[in-house]
Parts: structure tokens; sequence; C-alpha cells
């Protein structure tokens, strides 16, 4: 999901019965993360000895970097435009610094107990979770593969540990099946790196594993059930996705990206209706000024739309809805903006004009010159789009 469809996410939340935790994690999953942060902040100071909450703390700053610079999308793992192909993000110096500190002190204060006693198995859940945080952030923001899979592998060993100390511990294999799923699902190339560090890969038995902890996990059900309906979205299998997603929309209202993604989910599974309804209510929620609702930018609202008319042969309502995403260009993000250029430039092929068409994908390469759409509109000045 937009919010949840990257790869090697891991997620750290516990069930703890503090109030300052379940309003803290309540916040980050509704992307409020600054709330999220200082509620998080509050409880460590509470309890400054508790890897637990060094690690919930790292998460939200990770995602808020991650929501700032438009990288919770769905394109980024599916469709055409590439995760493996984004450039990486460029967080500021010291919000790299404060992450990686946190993850540090919480593998610290892990290690510190596990010293004492090896079995701790709360301490091995903490110390996995730390590493497969750190992996997400070399993978997802720095692009830095090696040292990914390093900390992956890792995080996959403390976890393993806690499966042969405790077999009935179901919440542990989260982090396996996702490593497994995600192993399987690169490129050869990619995959070697993962052979280099003992990581083999296999998405089927990952996807099966994920779906035994969304059934029978305790700490990690509601964390298995977000990955699981990633998942089946990349695996094409979108019903299956929708009604996870829908019973999301219900816990954490606030999350206008569950929306856009529900929107989808029913485009993909053949459900126009269903789809541009989906996009509807987060006009109707936006107009009426629901909370959360009026950091909505409109051009991801039209473009949402025209996305779903383009597929489904509604030429003439996609149009209209792609050229509102760029009639103010300078307040349009890249993806949105680059996607929306490309579009308008295939609808205009589609309907034989053609110079019109070669301006729009001109426009697409001018507007994000190394985004992916921008590259595939370089091939359509040579050859026009045929759907």
């Amino acid at each position: 999901m937009r919010l949840l469809l990257l790869p090697l996410l891991v997620a750290a939340r516990l069930a703890g019965q503090n109030a300052l935790i379940e309003q803290g994690f309540d916040h980050f999953y509704n992307l409020e993360y600054p709330e999220a942060i200082a509620a998080f902040e509050r409880a460590i100071a509470l309890d400054p000895g508790n890897p637990d909450l060094h690690n919930h703390l790292a998460e939200s700053l990770v995602f808020q970097e991650m929501f700032r610079n438009g990288a919770l999308e769905s394109e980024m793992v599916s469709g055409t435009n590439s995760f493996l192909r984004r450039p990486r993000l460029n967080p500021g110096a010291g919000a790299e610094k404060r992450f990686l500190d946190e993850v540090s002190e919480a593998i610290a204060l892990s290690e510190a107990r596990l010293e004492k006693n090896p079995g701790d198995t709360r301490a091995l859940y903490a110390l996995g979770i730390s590493y497969g945080l750190r992996s997400n952030y070399y993978w997802v923001v720095k692009k830095a593969w090696r040292d990914s899979l390093k900390d992956a592998t890792a995080a996959r060993r403390a976890h393993n540990r806690i499966s042969e100390l405790d077999p009935g511990n179901v919440d542990a294999r989260l982090v396996q099946g996702l490593h497994d799923y995600i192993i399987g699902s690169l490129p050869w190339t990619y995959r070697m790196l993962g052979f280099l560090v003992g990581m083999r890969g296999d998405k089927e038995r990952g996807i099966r594993t994920v779906e035994d902890v969304a059934r029978n996990g305790k700490l990690n059900r509601l964390e298995a059930e977000i990955f699981l309906g990633a998942l089946y979205r990349r695996e094409n299998q979108p019903r299956r996705a929708v009604p996870l997603v829908e019973d999301l929309i219900q816990r954490f209202p606030r999350n206008y990206l569950l929306r856009l993604e529900l929107s989808q989910m029913c485009s993909m599974a053949g459900d126009k209706a269903c789809a541009l309804s989906a996009v509807e209510q987060i006009a109707q929620l936006k107009t009426a000024h629901a909370p959360g609702y009026d950091r909505v930018p409109w051009e991801k609202i039209y473009f949402q739309e025209g996305t779903i008319e383009f597929w489904y042969n509604d030429l003439d309502g996609a149009l209209q809805h792609l050229k509102s995403v760029i009639a103010a260009p300078e307040d349009v993000d890249l993806n949105t903006g680059v996607f929306a250029y490309m579009r308008i430039g295939q609808i205009y092929d589609m309907t034989h004009r053609r110079a019109e068409a070669v301006d729009a994908y001109q426009k697409a390469i001018a507007f994000a010159p190394q985004a992916e759409a921008a590259q595939e509109s370089r091939r359509y000045l040579a050859a026009p789009y045929r759907r």
C-alpha cells in the first residue's frame, strides 16, 4: 500500500500497554510523524533503557523522511516505476544522524541484556528490529545494497534464534517471511548480493509465512496484515488485498494514502466504480476538512482520477483531470507531475494528435529528467505510444 509497500520495512511495534506508545503508533499509522516522534520521546524520557522505545523513535524518524520525500507510494515497487531504479533519498545530515544514533542505542541496550541472559527473547526481538530498521534505511534511503543485506541477515539471525528458543513464537517469523519474499523477488543481479550473505529467498514461502503471522500472531498481527496486503498487490492479487485495506482504513481513518491505495486496488481488480468512489471519498473528506485530509494535495486526487480513467479508456475525462494536475506545475511533486505529462502525451497519441503528444513528452522530460517516466517519454518521441 502507498504507506506500506516498501520491501524491507520491519515494523517495530510491540503491543505495550503504555499509553504513550499506543498514542505514538496511532499518530504513526495516521501519517502524523511529528506527533508520533514527540510521543516516543516522552516515553523514552520515562524509560531510557528500553530498546523498544528507541526503535519506535527511529522508525518514526525514517518514515517521516520517506513521507517528506514522497517515498511512501506504491509506484516505488510496482508498475513501471521500479523502486530499484529510483534515485536515493537525500535526508538532512541531522535527520540521518539522529536515526542512526537511535538505532545504535537500541542495539547497545539489547546486546547488554543479552550479555546477562543470552536467552532473553525480548532483547533478541528488539535487536532484530534494530537491524531491520537500519537495513531498511540503507535499502530505501541510501541505496546501499550490501550494507542493507548485511543488516537484514543480522535481523533474521536474531529472530531465527527466537524461533529456536521459543518455537511457538509466531511473531518472530514476520522478518523471516518478509526477507524470504524480498530476496526471492529481486532480479538475479540483486539476488546475488543476497547469496553472498547467505540469504536465498523464496517468494511463495515468504507469503505463506506472513499469512501465518497475520492469522496467528499476537504482537505482530497488525503489521503482518499490512505487509500481506502489500504482497498481494505486488503479486497482482488485488481482490485479496481490498478487505485488508478496508480494515486498515477503519483503524486509521486519518491516513489518506490508504484510500488512495484502495482506489488503485479496486482499479486493478477491474472495478472502476469502486476505484473512482474511493477517490471521491477523499475529495469529500478534504472539502469537509476532515482530520488528516487538509494536507492531501488536490493534484494527487486529480492524478488518481485521471489515471483510473486513462486505463478504463475514458480519455476525455482522463485528459481533463491530468491537465488539472499540471495547471500549476510549481506546486506538483516530481513523481506526480512527470507521470501526468507522460499520460497526457499518451492520450494525445491514442487520439491521433501527434504534435501535442510530442509537446507533452518534452514537458515530461524537462519536468524531471532523471525520472523513469521521463525516460519512457523519450521513447515516445521516436515512436508514438500504443496501448
